[in-house]
């Protein structure tokens, strides 16, 4: 399987009853937990809230350069 395997990981959030698993670099993982590790427990905590609040966001909310600027670094990972 790829970078992406699908488990069935069971959690009391419904949003995570089924998971996949992300390949990260380890030098942005490390950079992360310093960064924000105090604050969310974890990268997989602070991936979960920032995904959480880039899809519930109104795309009327989201200033459109902010979102071409995500849109393109999305792009230049290869993620879209």
């Amino acid at each position: 399987m790829g970078p992406t395997e699908r488990s069935n990981a069971v959690s009391a959030n419904p949003m995570l009853q089924s998971s996949r698993t992300l390949v990260i670099p380890e030098v942005l993982c490390s950079a992360a937990e310093q960064k924000f590790g105090s604050h969310f427990g974890g990268v997989q905590q602070l991936l979960i809230f920032l995904l959480q609040e880039l899809t519930t966001l109104d795309g009327a909310e989201m200033d459109r350069a902010d979102q071409s600027r995500i849109e393109k670094r999305l792009r230049d990972l290869g993620y879209i």
